[in-house]
């Protein structure tokens, strides 16, 4: 029987996810026992408020760099789990925080920073550029270099919050509020499953509480399955009802517009190229695993989209 998990590190704690998931790890019911955070001294400084707020809230805060091995270890005591969020620009350097975790005799289970993309969903995801130091991380994980060490890899999607955002780049799909235009990916009625940041934090905390269910697998998780214009459909819906300005980007102008994003080297080309899988289908699965981890209601298209107008007024 898998050990229950009590005490918990988050690593990227105030990140993008990171947020989302501490937060809900200090909310939880039954609660933990003890929820640490491994930050940085730039962090602390920078974020002193959003770190002063987790310490009221009884979260201990370590202060340490990843390059400090012996930091590390001493931050690992006393926990039985890590969960990490960082930032996709360090996730290879996830490998030795796990490589730390196995020599740590406390620390008996590790969730690498996955929540986003299936990056094993078919033959073709093993050549896919965003993937490739996630797909590293998983090598180390399952090698034998890791013997004792559990992982649970969450796999949830795309970020519904920033999936029916307002884009950098409008050929690789947005939703202008203000403007009240849309492009869609496709013919726009393709499919695509997608999780809310704020469900991300919830299903974390569900799948910590179910390593029994959990342990060395993949969860293949989700808030809802929609369309592009199911999405439109429900902004005007919201916005008064008037039809919005809407163009498509069709899959092969997508899949030019990724070519040409990474031949010029712009920061944003891992966005045609996630935004092009997801076109593709690289979100649909035939069930999901919400129901083994017992997760809660999850949150819908009409309240994802509330919460998108309201943050682009």
């Amino acid at each position: 029987m898998a050990p229950p998990t009590e005490n918990v590190l988050v690593i990227g704690a105030t990140g993008i996810i990171g947020r989302f998931i501490t937060n809900h790890l200090v909310d939880a019911a039954p609660p933990f026992k003890r929820i640490g955070i491994f930050t940085s001294a730039g962090t602390v400084e920078k974020k002193a408020a959003e770190i002063q707020s987790l310490k009221d809230k009884g979260v201990k805060v370590i202060v340490g760099d990843f390059n400090d091995e012996a930091k590390i270890l001493e931050a690992y005591k006393g926990f039985d789990t890590v969960v990490s969020a960082v930032g996709r620009n360090v996730i290879a350097e996830q490998i030795n925080l796990i490589k730390l975790a196995e020599a740590s005799p406390s620390i008996k289970r590790f969730f690498p920073s996955e929540y986003g993309t299936d990056i094993k969903y078919g033959p073709a995801s093993a050549s896919e550029k965003p993937h490739q130091q996630k797909l590293k991380v998983r090598a180390y994980l399952e090698s034998d270099a890791v013997k004792r060490l559990e992982y649970t890899y969450l796999v949830t999607g795309p970020y519904a919050d920033m999936y029916i955002q307002k884009s950098a780049v409008d050929e690789a799909g947005t939703f202008d509020v203000k403007a009240k235009k849309a492009t869609l990916l496709g013919d726009g009625n393709g499919k695509i499953s997608l999780t809310t940041m704020d469900d991300v934090g919830k299903l974390v905390v569900a799948a910590a509480q179910h390593p029994e269910n959990t342990s060395n697998r993949a969860l293949i998780v989700n808030s809802f399955t929609t369309t592009p214009n199911e999405i439109l459909a429900e902004y005007e819906r919201q916005t008064g009802g008037a039809k919005w300005d809407v163009s498509y980007t069709p899959l092969p102008q997508l899949e030019r517009a990724e070519q040409e994003a990474w031949e010029k080297g712009v920061p944003y080309a891992a966005l045609f190229t996630l935004r092009r899988i997801w076109t593709q289908g690289g979100t649909l699965y035939e069930s999901r695993d919400n129901d083994l981890i017992k997760a809660p209601p999850s949150e819908t298209l009409e309240s994802t989209v509330a919460k998108a107008i309201e943050a682009q007024k």
